[in-house]
């Protein structure tokens, strides 16, 4: 925030973007220090923490918004960069009383800490607390969806698999794909499934429920499946991990074959609702500025 209140005591208006642009010189950062990106990945970090740095000042009174993302430096900010402070957090803003009546705002309930308040401790803004408590929540729960998983029989797997799919859109009828799965006989998950309802194109599938390393020697034995059968597309599943090796030899060969290792698995079961309920939503809101715009 003290950054941003100097550079602004030039007294001139600044937009957000020159303030930005000026923050990533003064810190040196880099283009993907930049770009690095919420979480939700649908804003970047960098933006958003500049964001609210000029929000807090202006609650505080030292800057002063004149008109849609422009603002300007206040007679109360000159004086607070002329009496030199080391640095600017939330406590030093706690002098101000506007900055006071804000945190009361934004934490209404009684002895409830609000949301962020950018501090030494935890420079976090909202949005990365409120992401980043997601993503905790969103591990703990791949975790648990990967350990019942493991836990499960064959025959379940079979089924989970199949209903990923259906859920991802391919194999067209619940039907048809029950039919296509499991003809093999091998160990797990072995077969074909259509890529779409039309079956104008089939997708060769292996799962193993393994909890150790997958290695370059077992994707081979499948590429070799897929060539046997004249396919061009492949999907292996597995419940633990595809070795460095793995990865690597199916970026070079034809046909083409999708890895989905335990982590990844379990993060499609949440993104496609599988084997998860939904227990709360909440809806993230802004201002919208246009509507006030129009007055």
């Amino acid at each position: 925030m003290l950054p941003i209140l100097e550079f602004s005591s030039d007294g001139q208006e600044h937009s957000l973007r020159e303030v930005r642009e000026a923050m990533a010189v003064q810190f040196e950062l880099n283009s993907g220090e930049i770009k690095q990106l919420l979480p939700s990945g649908r804003q970047p970090v960098f933006s958003n923490r500049v964001a609210w740095a000029k929000t807090y000042l202006q609650q505080a009174g030292l800057l002063s918004s004149t008109r849609r993302g422009f603002f300007i430096i206040t007679d109360q900010g000159k004086e607070t960069v002329l009496s030199g402070p080391a640095e600017i957090s939330s406590k030093y803003l706690e002098r101000f009383e506007s900055f006071l009546e804000f945190r009361k705002r934004s934490g209404k309930a009684k002895d409830q800490k609000p949301i962020s308040d950018l501090a030494n401790e935890d420079p976090s803004t909202p949005e990365e607390q409120l992401e980043n408590a997601f993503q905790r929540l969103r591990d703990e729960l791949e975790t648990d969806l990967l350990d019942r998983v493991l836990s499960s029989s064959p025959a379940f797997f079979e089924r989970l698999v199949l209903d990923l799919l259906l859920r991802m859109g391919y194999g067209g009828s619940r039907r048809d794909a029950a039919l296509a799965l499991g003809r093999s006989g091998d160990q797990g998950i072995d077969g074909v499934i259509n890529e779409d309802r039309l079956g104008l194109d089939v997708i060769y599938i292996q799962a193993k429920r393994w909890e150790g390393t997958v290695g370059r020697p077992e994707i081979q034995k499948f590429v070799g499946s897929l060539h046997g059968q004249h396919a061009r597309k492949g999907v292996f599943v597995t419940t633990g991990r595809f070795s460095k090796e793995a990865r690597e030899y199916v970026t070079h060969i034809d046909p083409k074959v999708v890895l989905i290792d335990g982590e990844r698995l379990a993060g499609l079961m949440i993104d496609f609702d599988l084997g998860v309920s939904t227990v709360e939503s909440f809806a993230l809101k802004k201002t919208d500025t246009d509507y006030f715009d129009d007055e």
